[in-house]
């Protein structure tokens, strides 16, 4: 039986700058080259924006999350390539990988809970702050990536890491031992892609609840796992 994970206050909701500037990311920037490789610089967003970006696509699309499952399997392969590393200085290199080499987008712009919306009516804000159908996709997979939460984060005793904790693991003891965290992020890779391949319209209906579950297992590994916790 998995230990009781923390219960935590949800975030501030998102403000109508944050719900503007997401409603028209997820029209089709988030596939734009530059906005990928930022993304790809940043390892997603910060914890509130990755999970914000999640959350109003899951709002807006109707938990139809092609864009950000194709967005994590991009960065979970990266971090499983990022452990493709061995001998004695496995740790210092793995974590020169996992660092952060660029700010969140949404920050840069100075959006946070307060900002104004611009164009945007009072209806649509409701709609992208509405968590009930991430809230949904949440629970149905949660049996599945509750093994992945990051002990840190949650305040349990729990062996897994966020990449934000095990950077900190990392330069408190570069000998930190490793398979276990490459086995973690081995697994999420693998059904993230499989999540993200069964959104093609001719692989419809082939993911799992595991599959599903990587995607939350990937955002909160890449980002953390408070503001997720929040959300259930």
């Amino acid at each position: 039986m998995m230990p009781d994970v923390e219960v935590r206050s949800p975030e501030a909701p998102l403000s109508p700058g944050e719900v503007h500037v997401l409603w028209w990311f997820i029209q089709g920037s988030i596939m734009e080259l530059e906005t990928r490789l930022r993304l790809r610089r940043a390892w997603g967003m910060c914890e509130r924006h990755s999970v914000a970006a999640l959350s109003t696509e899951a709002a807006f699309r109707h938990c139809y999350l092609h864009g950000p499952a194709i967005l994590y399997a991009d960065l979970m392969d990266r971090a499983v390539r990022a452990f493709e590393m061995a001998g004695p200085l496995a740790g210092p290199r793995l974590a020169r990988r996992l660092r952060v080499r660029g700010p969140c987008l949404m920050c840069e712009l100075q959006l946070g809970p307060n900002s104004a919306g611009g164009f945007i009516s009072d209806e649509r804000v409701a709609e992208g702050r509405d968590l009930s159908r991430f809230r949904s996709f949440m629970a149905e997979s949660e049996r599945h990536w509750r093994p992945t939460v990051c002990g840190r984060c949650a305040c349990i005793a729990a062996a897994a890491r966020c990449r934000i904790h095990l950077l900190e693991d990392l330069e408190r003891n570069p000998a930190t031992g490793l398979a276990q965290h490459r086995a973690l992020v081995a697994r999420i890779a693998a059904h993230v892609k499989r999540y993200s391949v069964s959104l093609r319209w001719e692989r419809r209906g082939t993911d799992s609840a595991e599959d599903r579950a990587a995607l939350v297992g990937a955002v909160g590994w890449c980002g953390g796992w408070n503001t997720l916790l929040g959300v259930l």
